[in-house]
């Protein structure tokens, strides 16, 4: 007998703003991405009865959204609610519990918002993304350590962690490289992807360093932006507008970090926990994802997030992205609107969005024609929250 949750709930509904320097507010943008996400979903707002609630980096220092946007939204009599914030591995997380508490008989339809602002005029993407990590407290303790050390932001662990792999492993600066290459290449194929410029790898190489071994074109955009997606149950799908996307595995995995010599976090993520719930829930493994669309904060994430689904052995993905699998006619489609290095940064609803849309059968020139099964991923922090859900166009 297959899991209870395995296609118990299906996607039914995407809405989407456009990405980039769009000068709004968050609310107003998650107002937009709503209207547009019920439109697609063919329900009026008063027959959703959930609501959950992710405000991206701008949650954390003011202006992001809060549980007012109920009101905002006009939303009234909901029977859930909540404000999430687990990273990067929100939207995969609020998807699962939208799927839970369906199953469980506590809401019919419900919404999962995200939307972020941290961009402003005539500022930097880089200026964006400093104020908005800046701790208003003096940093005391071992975070004061480190601070003083110019250990602080995301930049850092992510280089320290890709050294450790290419220490360890042998991973070199081109494997790196390829995976950005790949993702343009799907980018150029998107018309909703902001970076849409043709790529080598020696315009990668001569990309500026962020911090050794990163360059400028292994890190994620900066984009202003909204994305909502409606979760409802299998049966309610069945009758919507939009073909459904069910809703066939899911899983965490959050290792913790003991801050002292012997942890392996910089290699050996939470995705290997993750991954072996989902799977088992779905009843598939690796050999039967068709695509993926994987957390991609940084080319090294994608690397690593490879290894601990195993599509791969552990310290094999770089040669294993090599031959440029992970591109536009290559075994293992991977990241296929660009995802977050040349597409857009939604956090977790970068790749929850295109694998709604890769599952759906509306990639346009992009569409893979193999769509069975989707794996879409999150990860926050430094490599220390992760969620993933497996989609597919197919229910029990």
């Amino acid at each position: 007998m297959g899991h209870p949750l395995r296609g118990a709930a299906a996607i039914t509904g995407l809405g989407m703003t456009p990405m980039g320097r769009i000068y709004k507010s968050t609310m107003e943008l998650a107002a937009d991405a709503t209207r547009a996400a019920l439109d697609d979903a063919g329900l009026k707002k008063d027959q959703v009865d959930g609501l959950l609630i992710n405000a991206g980096i701008t949650g954390t220092t003011g202006g992001g959204l809060t549980l007012s946007l109920q009101n905002y939204l006009g939303m009234k009599d909901l029977r859930l609610l909540n404000h999430m914030n687990a990273a990067g591995s929100t939207a995969a997380q609020m998807v699962q519990y939208a799927a839970m508490a369906i199953q469980a008989g506590m809401a019919n339809h419900v919404l999962c918002v995200f939307a972020d602002a941290p961009l402003r005029e005539g500022s930097s993407a880089g200026a964006a993304y400093g104020s908005a990590a800046a701790n208003p407290q003096r940093p005391r303790g071992m975070p004061g350590l480190y601070a003083a050390a110019g250990y602080f932001g995301a930049n850092t662990p992510y280089a320290l962690a890709a050294r450790r792999h290419m220490a360890e492993y042998g991973t070199t600066q081109d494997q790196l490289g390829i995976i950005a290459v790949g993702q343009r290449q799907w980018a150029m194929k998107s018309p909703i992807a902001q970076m849409r410029d043709p790529m080598t790898l020696d315009d990668y190489h001569a990309s500026r360093w962020i911090i050794e071994p990163l360059h400028l074109l292994d890190c994620c955009l900066v984009s202003n932006g909204a994305v909502a997606v409606i979760v409802s149950s299998a049966g309610a799908a069945k009758e919507m507008p939009q073909p459904p996307v069910y809703v066939l595995g899911m899983g965490q995995g959050h290792p913790g970090d003991s801050n002292r010599a012997g942890d392996d976090w910089e290699t050996r993520t939470g995705a290997r926990f993750a991954a072996g719930t989902a799977y088992k829930m779905a009843g598939v493994g690796p050999g039967e994802i068709d695509i993926c669309q994987v957390y991609d904060c940084y080319t090294y994430t994608v690397l690593v997030t490879l290894e601990d689904y195993g599509f791969c052995k552990k310290g094999e993905g770089g040669p294993f992205v090599q031959d440029g699998k992970l591109g536009p006619g290559g075994s293992l489609p991977t990241n296929t609107g660009g995802g977050e290095l040349s597409g857009y940064y939604m956090w977790g609803m970068t790749p929850l969005s295109e694998g709604i849309i890769q599952a759906r059968g509306q990639g346009g020139a992009r569409q893979v024609a193999k769509r069975d099964t989707v794996l879409v991923t999150g990860n926050g922090g430094s490599l220390s929250y992760h969620a993933c859900l497996i989609l597919s166009p197919h229910g029990n």
